[in-house]
């Protein structure tokens, strides 16, 4: 399966590097940025090896997630076309609620 990232989530990615690159080195940013992505490619073969996000079970699209570090990579899988779509990257160290913001998609 393909890995798309929505617009959401890449400018989730930019912020993360931002924050790291000021508060660290950009080689750090860089770094962490890249590992986040490299755990998001682990689901083209097992795209079901998340588990379902509860926070966001009301929603017409099931969403699941995968941990790295403090980010959770949130995402949906869409068998038809067959792709799987990186919906957020969110810290989870922020109030956990903020996860249902509506920006996700």
């Amino acid at each position: 399966m393909k890995i798309i990232w929505s617009e959401f989530a890449e400018i989730q990615i930019d912020e993360i590097f931002k924050f790291y690159e000021e508060e660290a080195n950009s080689v750090i940013a860089s770094k962490l940025v890249q590992n986040i992505i490299l755990e998001a490619e682990k689901l083209k073969d097992s795209p079901y090896i998340g588990q379902k996000e509860w926070r966001l079970q009301e929603r017409k699209i099931t969403y699941r997630y995968l941990v790295y570090a403090h980010y959770k990579i949130i995402y949906s899988v869409q068998e038809n076309p067959g792709y799987i779509k990186i919906a957020d990257v969110f810290d989870t160290r922020q109030n956990p609620p903020k996860i249902g913001r509506s920006k996700i998609s």
